[in-house]
């Protein structure tokens, strides 16, 4: 799907990070505004597009975890920013077809093309969603896919957006409302001189960023039985042939973890 122009409500000249995101992907739904931000924030830190794909890698790899070995069959997929490759259904449905998804996310443009790629994809579904107020979102992936069996709560590259005051809220009131098995995925960027400096950026474009290190970003998996091998960065979570053996040795300032509800 392809637009002409931006949907109805969508300022093509205000930066939007799904929108940054997919320019750093080598995607084609983005703006002008968007790339723009991308080439000022990549300039500072020149790695971040290469963040940007591990975070996909990732992704694809614990996905593959959940659906196999771990033997979870749904998955919440929380700001799941615009649709690209190996999107979380296409993974999970690949282990085992059951598999169902809800996507959620508030930006416009990832929600339009969201639900034009799954408009006939089966046990898929598209949320709009505001993730400050978690409790409407949670009922409507109950009546969706029902949160009474263990589900694979997706956070990635979503928390380093959000306060300190409501990270934990709507962490805590996301893991209260899934069963025992449950898991809660996060990826997050990490804390460095380059990385303020980028989120200066970001901050003078209206988006607030909050940079963490390993041990705060742990701190959000309290409670839960840490998957192996535990917080470590993208590259280093159970690499497999699709991550590059130099990228396990250089490590980045961004940062990964699974762990189990009991």
């Amino acid at each position: 799907m392809t637009f002409d122009g931006p949907p109805s409500g969508v300022d093509p000249n205000v930066p939007s990070i799904a929108r940054v995101y997919d320019y750093w992907l080598g995607g084609k739904d983005n703006f002008a505004a968007d790339r723009e931000m991308g080439e000022r924030v990549k300039a500072v830190v020149p790695e971040l597009p290469l963040m940007a794909y591990h975070n996909r890698l990732f992704l694809g790899r614990v996905v593959r975890f959940l659906a196999g070995e771990a033997g979870i069959g749904r998955f919440l997929d929380l700001g799941a920013g615009l649709p690209t490759m190996e999107n979380v259904h296409e993974v999970a449905q690949k282990v085992r077809p059951d598999a169902e998804v809800v996507y959620v996310d508030n930006d416009a443009v990832a929600l339009a093309h969201a639900r034009a790629l799954l408009a006939t994809t089966g046990n898929t579904h598209v949320v709009d969603g505001d993730l400050y107020r978690p409790e409407p979102i949670l009922a409507e992936a109950d009546a969706l896919i029902g949160l009474d069996r263990p589900v694979a709560v997706m956070m990635l590259a979503m928390l380093h957006f959000v306060p300190d005051e409501d990270a934990g809220r709507i962490v805590r009131t996301v893991l209260d409302a899934v069963p025992s098995g449950s898991y809660l995925v996060i990826s997050h960027i990490g804390d460095s001189p380059q990385l303020r400096k980028a989120a200066e950026f970001y901050r003078a474009s209206g988006t607030g960023v909050v940079l963490r290190s390993a041990e705060r970003i742990a701190r959000f998996l309290d409670g839960l039985e840490l998957v192996a091998p535990g917080v470590v960065p993208l590259p280093e979570w159970r690499p497999d042939g699709s991550v590059p053996a130099l990228d396990l040795m250089a490590g980045m300032a961004a940062f990964c973890g699974v762990g189990r509800k009991p």
